[in-house]
Order: C-alpha cells, then structure tokens, then sequence
C-alpha cells in the first residue's frame, strides 16, 4: 500500500479560496527547556508549520511579494530560535505563530514544535497550537 501525502481538500478552504503554504520537519538546534541540566546545553527540535493563506488575490509569476514565501518564514524562525534561551516549546510554538500571523495574509497557523531527545524510549515530546487571525 503507497501512501501519500495528499490530503483531501477541506470545503471550508475551498470556499475561503485558502492556500496552505508550509515548512515540514525543520530540524535544529535550540537552547530550550526548563529543567536544570536543559539550561547549559543545546538540544534538538522539530518544527513543522502550516499556514493557511488568503488565496483570493493573483499570484503573480516570479514575484516573491505576491506569496507567503516559505524561505523567508523559516529564516525568520531561525532568528526566533536563535534569539536566545527558550524555557518552554509553548513560548516557542506562540512566538512562531505571532510571528506568521503579523503577514495580514496568514488567515491561520497551525505549528508544532518537538523536542527529540527529551524523553528517553519516545521519538519526541512536545506541543502543537493552532491560531487564528483576529
């Protein structure tokens, strides 16, 4: 059995005229955690954001101003991460998602935010938010 990652699409983004634009399995390092032996050391983390784009305006061919460009929003959580010690994956994921949701395109954001080698017999621990918005 082929699985697939195509995944039907919702009426709901069909009428909307949604577009998803998203940054799958973003793996880095981070200074993350509140535990005592998590403030002294980086750990790693998977990011995945997925962000639901206002589709109604034309894009136009080679012009990067038109879209939501996923380059650029996973340069600007590469700051967000490397901005310094982050206590909690929640802080993270709100950060991440203020930050997408500041472009007035992004009708909403769904990120999750995974540490991988926190919990000894897991392939990760971690949180996933999904914002809207306002």
């Amino acid at each position: 059995m082929e699985l697939s990652n195509v995944q039907p699409l919702k009426i709901a983004d069909a009428l909307r005229s949604i577009r998803h634009v998203f940054v799958r399995d973003l793996v880095m390092m981070a200074s993350i955690g509140v535990f005592h032996d998590e403030l002294d050391r980086q750990q790693r983390i998977r990011l995945n954001v997925d962000l639901s784009v206002d589709d109604s305006r034309p894009v136009v061919e080679g012009d990067l101003s038109t879209v939501v460009c996923y380059d650029s929003v996973v340069r600007k959580i590469r700051t967000i991460v490397d901005s310094g010690h982050i206590q909690l994956v929640e802080t993270l994921a709100e950060r991440i998602a203020d930050m997408v949701l500041q472009d007035r395109r992004v009708k909403g954001a769904r990120v999750r935010v995974e540490k991988l080698d926190a919990v000894a017999g897991t392939a990760s621990v971690g949180v996933e938010i999904e914002r809207l918005a306002i």
